[in-house]
């Protein structure tokens, strides 16, 4: 569920932040907080409904309460570290209680912080945990391939790749998550901004000749298609 669109400087998407609570109404008041300061909010579904669209998600922060009715929180942390892979990982409780906080970031969380009355730190927890990462991320690195997301240039193996937009943009996702399948659907809403399927092989096309340019003439493919689940960027040869 996108709750906002935002665009941040020359028209450029704003970071898109994954937010889970548990308890509905509360994932609501974070969503609703996180929106009005500018960013596009995906309000995830629960854990027990799968976690294809919390895997197949082009975010740039994951926030959420694995404290809020489990018996198993360090173990939704790891899994939630997992699934964010290069991303942040934002933990919230809704206690402001010292083993919570240390609970989460021994299991992998990139900060940790009670909320409930304290939305405005969250946010501003939330900011610098973007900017670092995207600072942090201005390079990104897969085996030979080289992705600098400042000056949107890519190497691999020391080649230099011109790309244009789109098809930056596609591999500067898959690039944050190698080895891991992107769907159709989840590469539309990152790369085009469309929440639905608007009946057309645009991904498709772009992804031919992104592979066109970043597969040939190279000594192996990274650029795979996964059949039912989408596209992956292969770290090494298969």
């Amino acid at each position: 569920m996108g709750l906002a669109q935002g665009h941040g400087a020359a028209g450029r998407a704003a970071p898109l932040i994954a937010v889970h609570h548990p308890d509905a109404a509360r994932a609501m008041q974070l969503a609703a907080a996180v929106a009005a300061n500018g960013y596009r909010v995906e309000l995830l579904p629960s854990s027990g409904a799968g976690l294809q669209s919390w895997r197949d998600g082009c975010f740039d922060l994951l926030m959420l309460n694995p404290f809020h009715g489990r018996p198993d929180p360090i173990e939704f942390i790891h899994l939630a570290r997992s699934i964010a892979a290069r991303r942040p990982l934002l933990v919230l409780s809704d206690r402001d209680a010292l083993t919570d906080r240390m609970a989460a970031l021994r299991g992998g969380a990139d900060d940790a912080i009670g909320w409930t009355d304290n939305l405005p730190e969250v946010l501003a927890r939330m900011s610098g945990l973007v900017r670092r990462s995207r600072l942090a991320a201005g390079q990104l690195g897969c085996d030979e391939l080289r992705i600098d997301l400042i000056d949107r240039r890519v190497e691999r193996a020391g080649r230099l790749i011109r790309l244009p937009l789109r098809e930056f943009d596609l591999l500067a996702n898959l690039a944050r998550v190698p080895d891991r399948p992107i769907s159709h659907a989840a590469l539309l809403k990152a790369v085009w901004r469309i929440d639905f399927d608007p009946g057309t092989n645009r991904v498709a096309v772009h992804m031919s000749r992104l592979r066109a340019k970043i597969d040939r003439n190279f000594a192996w493919p990274m650029l795979t298609t996964v059949k039912g689940r989408g596209y992956a960027l292969r770290s090494r040869p298969a």
